[in-house]
């Protein structure tokens, strides 16, 4: 059950920081993860306001630092105030930790249920849609290459990340984006499908000049 006052202060003051962040991590993007955590934690015994409250805050980090946002998220969780009003300090660390241990591309496990269920929450396997926010990601923070460049960019990231032998693995049996998954790493291995909805993607997400250049170059 989760107290209404902690339903209140989530998704009228946490969730609303995301609207500040990239097309990637936007409040759509925070309400999602929140969804998917919730719903696969309910196969455990776990707090479900702990779950909420790791699952709405687990990027905020990214107002400080991109690159160590899952830490920075930690810290921001263990400097809030508010948060005190529902959790102990050992809960609050809890919380803090899974925010920390959510990045697929982390070295160590996550320390705890609640880290995995966040984690696996945050994936949101959907292959169109990771295929776009590549190419967001991309033109974002690469704005000098041209179509060529983000392609290439576009396929390098996605056979390090989700390709078979990628360092992205599924932390929660019978996870939802095990099908996912699989559809993507078809996507993958097929190179000219692949080539065709990044193009599409390319010319709906660039500004038309990104489109002219890369035509042109």
């Amino acid at each position: 059950m989760i107290r209404e006052s902690l339903r209140r202060y989530i998704y009228g003051e946490v969730i609303p920081r995301y609207a500040a962040f990239d097309k990637a991590h936007r409040e759509d993007h925070a309400l999602a993860v929140v969804e998917r955590a919730l719903s696969m934690g309910r196969q455990y015994d776990i707090s479900e306001e702990m779950l909420l409250a790791a699952a709405a805050c687990h990027d905020l980090g990214l107002a400080v630092d991109r690159q160590t946002h899952h830490l920075e998220s930690g810290r921001i969780i263990r400097a809030d105030k508010r948060i005190t009003e529902w959790f102990t300090a050992e809960e609050i660390e809890t919380v803090a930790q899974a925010a920390e241990d959510h990045r697929a591309s982390a070295k160590t496990p996550p320390r705890s249920i609640y880290g995995r269920l966040v984690a696996e929450a945050d994936r949101m396997i959907v292959p169109e849609t990771i295929i776009r926010r590549t190419v967001q990601f991309s033109l974002s923070h690469y704005p000098e290459l041209d179509l060529e460049g983000h392609w290439r960019r576009t396929v390098e990231h996605l056979h390090e990340k989700y390709a078979e032998g990628g360092y992205l693995c599924l932390l929660i049996p019978g996870s939802p984006n095990e099908a996912p998954l699989r559809r993507l790493r078809d996507i993958i291995r097929d190179e000219a499908r692949l080539r065709s909805i990044f193009d599409t993607v390319f010319a709906e997400e660039a500004r038309p000049s990104d489109v002219q250049d890369g035509m042109q170059g």
